[in-house]
């Protein structure tokens, strides 16, 4: 199987045997434009170009191994506008993080449209889902609402536009998960919804066709990439949906945390779930068996506030970063909030920002730097506790994947903050791995799950040092919304 993982800050790829056994691995490391504030852009045809390249070097890896499939994972809500005659892109892609679109939402929420959009597509009003972007695009770009009507264009986040490439602009098509993250699915019918789409401005002609999740895409064409041509894309997921199936979570209740950019915190739900916490729900994947449900928490910026904070403080990296926080017991009741693209679930203020608050004349770059730490924790309590609330149960723990897990430093510290167990799989390429085990199931293979060779993280913080941090958290959080 060959996995492709799309992110924001890197495309990966992984070349699996069928005993789960990872033969080769490639990345490209990719940037994220901020041409203005609040607003943040990739080049799409960069992304494609990063796609081809990590393709190449499995290739020249293991040139006498032929994929029987190619699954898709991929970064979410980041949209893509091309002309569907030269495959050319009419503007970069607009990143989940943009916030670009936030006046057209507040016009939206303004005008009451929040409860119908919640009921219909489990989903709030915020800049983060893809309509309000590619409504803004049709509005930015000369042209491009006549020649949309006239259906000379294509949209779609990003597992359509690599599909698209994939095929030579044969097939134009998405899952349910990814499709669920517009806010112009209709959770319950699972197909586009006209009145949405009216009420966002967009022709239905944009949208790329919605399948199961382990759909017989398509073929690869020849020239495309360095692989053969003919073989099978056998089944696309966004990356959170793809961490979750990847961690053998098949029942309600069992949730996973994906840390990456930002976070995701998802479990399965029986049916669609329409949150009064500030979370969402959505697709998780579609199969044969018809669809399964979640909800989930977003975090706008997780992993990269300690990037952010690596920058500021000028540390050599993020590993010597954790290593300057754990030169100190505690904060010193130094409290970082990582709005810097606003907050995410549970608070959904776009026009939140980020601030650092506490500090004294004893305040080092050590408490900043462990601040930092707590702030990547905290953000995922407050998710976590809003979940418990929606779904009337406590989490028993959580799974953990993405590239900020393999800091033991900040998965001990979630536990502590959590209260709960954190479980950590020993390989955290978790969104790609639950792509092509879905590509697998799809042609009769069996990969196994990522359940073996697990660490788990126990609570081993005092009840009143926890304590603590909640309510300086809190406060600081309170904090940052003064003026929202």
């Amino acid at each position: 199987m060959l996995a492709i993982d799309q992110g924001t800050s890197n495309t990966k790829a992984l070349l699996i045997a069928p005993d789960g056994t990872v033969i080769a691995r490639a990345s490209r490391a990719m940037t994220l434009q901020h041409p203005q504030p609040g607003w943040a852009e990739q080049s799409a045809e960069a992304i494609w170009a990063s796609v081809q390249a990590v393709i190449a070097d499995l290739v020249a890896q293991a040139p006498d191994d032929t994929p029987a499939a190619l699954a898709i994972s991929n970064q979410r809500e980041t949209i893509v506008l091309w002309d569907a005659a030269t495959s050319k892109p009419l503007a970069p892609a607009i990143s989940w993080q943009c916030r670009r679109s936030s006046t057209r939402c507040h016009a939206l929420r303004e005008a009451g449209y929040e409860a119908l959009l919640l009921a219909r597509t489990g989903l709030g009003i915020d800049p983060l889902f893809p309509a309000a972007k590619l409504a803004w695009l049709l509005d930015a770009v000369p042209d491009a609402r006549t020649r949309a009507q006239a259906g000379e264009l294509r949209a779609g986040t990003i597992d359509a536009w690599l599909l698209w490439n994939l095929t030579g602009g044969a097939v134009h098509a998405t899952d349910h998960g990814n499709a669920s993250r517009t806010q112009l699915l209709d959770l319950e019918r699972g197909a586009w919804d006209a009145e949405l789409a009216a009420l966002f401005g967009l022709p239905l002609s944009l949208l790329p066709e919605v399948r199961a999740s382990d759909s017989h895409f398509g073929t690869v064409v020849a020239g495309a990439t360095t692989l053969s041509a003919g073989i099978p894309v056998h089944a696309m997921m966004g990356d959170s949906h793809a961490a979750l199936f990847g961690h053998g979570i098949t029942a309600p209740g069992e949730a996973k945390v994906t840390i990456g950019t930002g976070s995701s915190i998802m479990t399965l739900s029986a049916a669609p779930v329409r949150s009064a916490n500030g979370l969402s729900g959505t697709i998780a994947w579609s199969r044969a068996d018809g669809i399964r449900y979640a909800i989930e928490g977003n975090i706008t910026v997780s992993g990269q506030a300690a990037a952010f904070a690596t920058r500021l403080l000028s540390a050599a990296d993020e590993t010597a970063l954790s290593a300057l926080a754990q030169t100190v017991e505690d904060s010193g009741g130094v409290v970082f909030v990582p709005a810097l693209a606003g907050l995410g679930a549970p608070h959904w203020q776009d026009r939140a920002r980020g601030l650092v608050t506490g500090m004294t004349l004893g305040t080092t770059p050590a408490h900043v730097a462990r601040a930092t730490f707590e702030a990547i924790a905290m953000q995922i309590v407050d998710v976590c506790r809003a979940m418990e609330v929606d779904i009337g149960a406590p989490l028993p723990g959580v799974c953990v994947d993405g590239g900020a897990t393999r800091d033991t430093f900040l998965m001990q510290l979630l536990a502590d903050l959590l209260d709960r167990p954190v479980t950590r799989r020993a390989n955290a390429e978790l969104s790609a791995l639950g792509a092509a085990r879905l590509a697998a199931a799809a042609i009769g293979l069996d990969l196994p799950d990522a359940a073996a060779d697990s660490t788990v993280f126990h609570p081993l913080m005092r009840p009143d040092q926890r304590k603590t941090i909640h309510r300086t958290w809190q406060a600081a959080i309170r904090r940052s919304l003064v003026d929202v």
